[in-house]
């Protein structure tokens, strides 16, 4: 596949300022490392922004909405019109990534990319459909190449608008049932695991619907399976997952830090990591999910995430409950006395 925009240059963070804000880190009035991950959070932050007073004041929220043909095979608890049906109740304040982001007074827009039912004009919906749904991955690929370059561009434009709104971060989010066998599948493709590794319960799936869906998967890698990021994306991955994907490119592009979500968002941002490895610098992770799969990306990425609260949720929930822990890292390291301001003896 032909390399376009995300084959432009992924920015660095200043190493300069990451340097000085480890020394100011030193000189700040606690015994070293006594703030924990929140001293290495605020000294990267520092880094991304070129600044010693960093700042996570504007939070963007995109939530990538898509539909999978994969659901024919039975893998949901909940039918497919939900995520046309989540989509409105987004609209209407009522979700709990809306909740969150009302509270935490950050910008939520939500991007259609592919729900089967098309949807009337609803506030804060962004219409990118690339199409009804992707096809049913067990029997041809989930979306032609065209269509995934589409989706990739949903992301891409979705990072743009945070960047031209000032955002701190960014916050991806997704929903779309069946979106975890989509998910899995493409995972298990770039990482040559089984699909018994990755495949858990999603919305719900008890013991057989699990052993189910794991089978299902089988058959789309038994037909599809690549260790090629796009190829694999192309093949077993969804509008939305796609979506993702471009979102942290683009953000790693212009510059903008990236707050991971759950066991869907982190399949995208592996992705993401897989096609251009310089990324990884960009991304944060804001919680593990209860999505057993999670916790094994999580580790093949080599990251640590904020929390771990047992959320399952989707949406962009788990990283919007973890924002607060870079807004603390932010305004710890750029508002705290040194021990030479505050006329404290150092050790």
């Amino acid at each position: 596949m032909s390399q376009q925009w995300y084959g432009n240059p992924i920015c660095s963070p200043y190493q300069a300022v990451l340097a000085a804000a480890r020394e100011r880190q030193a000189q700040l009035t606690k015994p070293p490392g006594s703030l924990g991950r929140l001293e290495e959070i605020g000294i990267a932050l520092a880094a991304m922004q070129g600044s010693q007073q960093p700042r996570v004041d504007h939070i963007w929220i995109s939530v990538f909405a898509g539909d999978h043909g994969v659901t024919a095979e039975g893998i949901s608890a909940f039918p497919q019109v939900v995520t046309a049906e989540m989509v409105r109740n987004f609209a209407r304040g009522g979700a709990a990534i809306s909740v969150l982001a009302e509270e935490w007074k950050a910008r939520l827009e939500v991007v259609n990319v592919g729900t089967v039912q098309a949807l009337e004009d609803l506030p804060g919906v962004v219409e990118a459909r690339v199409g009804p749904g992707t096809v049913n991955f067990v029997n041809g690929p989930a979306m032609t190449i065209e269509q995934l370059e589409e989706a990739l561009m949903a992301g891409h434009d979705a990072a743009g608008r945070a960047a031209i709104n000032g955002a701190h971060l960014f916050i991806g989010g997704e929903m779309g049932i069946g979106n975890t066998t989509s998910a899995s599948a493409v995972a298990c493709s770039l990482l040559a695991w089984p699909a018994s590794q990755l495949a858990g319960p999603g919305t719900g799936l008890d013991a057989a619907g699990i052993t189910r869906k794991a089978h299902v998967i089988e058959r789309g890698l038994t037909l599809h399976r690549s260790d090629q990021p796009l190829v694999a994306l192309q093949r077993l991955g969804g509008f939305e997952i796609a979506a993702l994907a471009g979102a942290y490119l683009r953000c790693g592009q212009l510059g903008i830090p990236a707050l991971v979500d759950g066991f869907i968002a982190t399949t995208a941002a592996l992705v993401a990591v897989r096609l251009r490895p310089e990324l990884a610098a960009w991304l944060f992770y804001g919680h593990c999910s209860a999505e057993p799969g999670h916790r094994h990306l999580l580790k093949t990425l080599d990251v640590k995430p904020l929390l771990e609260l047992g959320m399952r949720l989707g949406e962009g929930s788990g990283a919007a409950a973890a924002m607060p822990l870079l807004r603390a890292a932010a305004v710890l390291h750029a508002r705290m006395a040194t021990f030479a301001e505050a006329g404290v003896s150092q050790a």
